[in-house]
């Protein structure tokens, strides 16, 4: 029997290369998606062969309409529909608001809610033609629920990803395609290590978690792993947070 496939977008390093190894480990096959940095994505694909796993990856930008939409339909054309998506690629752009230049609202909206379309539009009827059920995980954040200071462009940005999700879960639902969201908190990530190398933030963002101490992107990817697992079968339409009792 053939496995499952997934792909998993912003998959080369952080919490994105977590979940493709973790989904990998559960059986399903799985596509390492990156933007710009393929030595990274092939370390993963190499991780995943060792243990065992298996799967390919696969290079575009997110915010890309164009070019997103070409290379998914000339791999569904190839390979099949997918059966679950984690839309995890992102980027930040932080400033005060007062202090935002236009390009740096325009960029991080475009790529982080722009991609939610430019990457499930052309997967959702091939996943529905495939009569399988399904899997789709979005990346929000704790800043998309409760805001952040110096992050209004990106918490508005993942704000919009947890009600597009939840609108989608509504329209999947009767397919069995369940559609969740993730929001972690302060997770310790390759993206985020020059703010752990500053004592004043880590003191300070310490003081806003209840459990006082940082999450790891292992924390991210066994979530995901649990809402593609047939336990989460009757779990759609919810945002879960990671966060350590932020809220």
């Amino acid at each position: 029997m053939s496995k499952k496939r997934v792909l998993v977008t912003g998959a080369s390093r952080g919490i994105g290369k977590a979940t493709a190894i973790e989904l990998a480990a559960d059986g399903f096959d799985v596509t390492v998606h990156y933007n710009s940095n393929q030595k990274a994505a092939d370390e993963v694909l190499e991780l995943i062969d060792k243990a065992g796993g298996s799967g390919q990856i696969m290079q575009f930008d997110i915010g890309d309409r164009e070019q997103t939409k070409a290379l998914l339909e000339a791999d569904l054309e190839k390979n099949g529909a997918f059966y679950g998506v984690v839309c995890n690629a992102g980027i930040a752009d932080d400033a005060a608001f007062p202090a935002m230049e236009a390009e740096q609202w325009d960029s991080v909206i475009h790529t982080n809610l722009d991609g939610f379309y430019n990457v499930l539009y052309p997967l959702i009827m091939p996943m529905i033609r495939l009569r399988q059920g399904g899997r789709i995980v979005t990346l929000t954040s704790v800043s998309g629920l409760i805001g952040n200071r110096g992050q209004v462009n990106y918490s508005a940005a993942k704000a919009g990803i947890i009600g597009a999700s939840k609108s989608l879960a509504i329209e999947l639902a009767k397919r069995k395609i369940t559609v969740n969201s993730v929001a972690p908190g302060v997770i310790e990530t390759d993206m985020t290590e020059g703010l752990f190398k500053e004592e004043a933030y880590v003191k300070e963002a310490k003081k806003m978690i209840p459990m006082g101490t940082f999450g790891q992107a292992s924390d991210i990817s066994s979530t995901i792993s649990f809402l593609f697992s047939d336990k989460a079968a009757y779990i759609t339409r919810q945002t879960i947070s990671v966060n350590g009792g932020m809220c």
